[in-house]
């Protein structure tokens, strides 16, 4: 296991921004796991793990803590379950967005509206990824874990993560560092039904269709890149952690007022009732492409924050907090960020 000292850990970030890690351990062979655990034998606390940095934003300090990135990879197409779903083992450090794609290509149905997401597979139960209708906790059945507390590997049933609306038990905790994930996949030559009025649009049928699952990946993809949110585009908006807000939960009371207004609030999987973040940070007077704090602006296509030169962590925390203020005066919502903090 390769292990270097004073790394930069903003290329290792969508944002690119952040200070140094003290200490980086990169593990790309899992069977070199419990080196790393051996190192960590005198840490008084679990390491900080980094995939693709893409929901992460490094103080401008950088990090004290050892970082662990997980750079694994491979999946495996294992038996049927006896419901005919087809169980899939995949390696924490996997991107999500080649699984999706390999996926796919097996004609297994059931994560193609998760295309264009950044971020590796691992990553993706800490909030329970989602996006276009579908989540993680759709097809996530469980996962192989290290448990910092106990010291040894453990397996996670999916019931037990706790998976909500872009949360997980593992969201403010550090006990577990996730190895391997095994998700149970439908085949099929059609998509699960497509959900969202954007992507129905795309591909011009009316919602609730099912279409062969590389065209519904594709008219997603689209709709990404309409808002700037494919970070390998090459677009002067792709510097971002996609959604910087959760779409807050609302009362019933409050859902009725901002229907009136014409807000997309919908009913989640996990029962809440909530309202786009996007629209709220629209409503507040927020104009597409308006700068914020040095470095930091609203996107020119999409109501999230992007990063530009000379940003900095300060600043793009800064500039959060612009935003949350004057959505919760001008809306009465209060907004909470998603981004994961590391560094001071």
């Amino acid at each position: 296991m390769h292990v270097s000292y004073g790394v930069p850990l903003a290329p290792l970030t969508t944002l690119g921004i952040g200070g140094p890690a003290s200490s980086l351990a990169e593990l790309h062979d899992p069977a070199e796991f419990p080196e790393f655990v051996r190192e960590m034998r005198h840490s008084p606390t679990p390491p900080v793990c980094l995939g693709k940095g893409s929901n992460v934003l490094v103080g401008d300090r950088g990090c004290d803590l050892p970082v662990l990135r997980i750079a694994t990879r491979g999946i495996r197409i294992m038996g049927a379950m006896d419901d005919g779903r087809v169980l899939v083992e995949v390696q924490a450090g996997h991107s999500l967005w080649e699984l999706v794609t390999e996926l796919i290509d097996e004609g297994l149905v059931g994560m193609e509206m998760l295309a264009g997401i950044p971020g590796t597979t691992g990553a993706t139960p800490v909030q329970n990824v989602g996006a276009y209708g579908q989540e993680v906790s759709d097809t996530l059945r469980s996962l192989e874990v290290w448990d910092w507390k106990l010291g040894r590997r453990a397996v996670l049933d999916a019931n037990a993560c706790a998976l909500g609306h872009r949360t997980s038990v593992f969201k403010k905790s550090r006990r577990w560092t996730v190895l391997s994930l095994l998700f149970a996949l439908c085949r099929d030559e059609l998509s699960t039904p497509v959900t969202y009025r954007s992507v129905a649009d795309e591909l011009d049928v009316p919602l609730g269709s099912r279409v062969p699952p590389a065209e519904a990946a594709e008219a997603v993809l689209t709709v990404r890149r309409r808002k700037g949110m494919v970070l390998d585009s090459g677009e002067p908006d792709r510097r971002s952690t996609g959604s910087v807000f959760f779409s807050p939960e609302v009362g019933d009371p409050m859902a009725t007022k901002l229907r009136r207004l014409g807000a997309p609030v919908s009913r989640f999987p996990d029962g809440s009732t909530r309202v786009s973040a996007s629209w709220l940070i629209r409503q507040a007077g927020f104009g597409l492409n308006a700068p914020l704090t040095h470095g930091v602006r609203i996107s020119s296509v999409h109501y999230t924050l992007v990063a530009d030169d000379g940003a900095s962590a300060a600043g793009f925390r800064e500039a959060v907090g612009i935003v949350l203020r004057q959505v919760l005066h001008r809306t009465g919502v209060l907004l909470t960020p998603e981004i994961d903090f590391i560094g001071e």
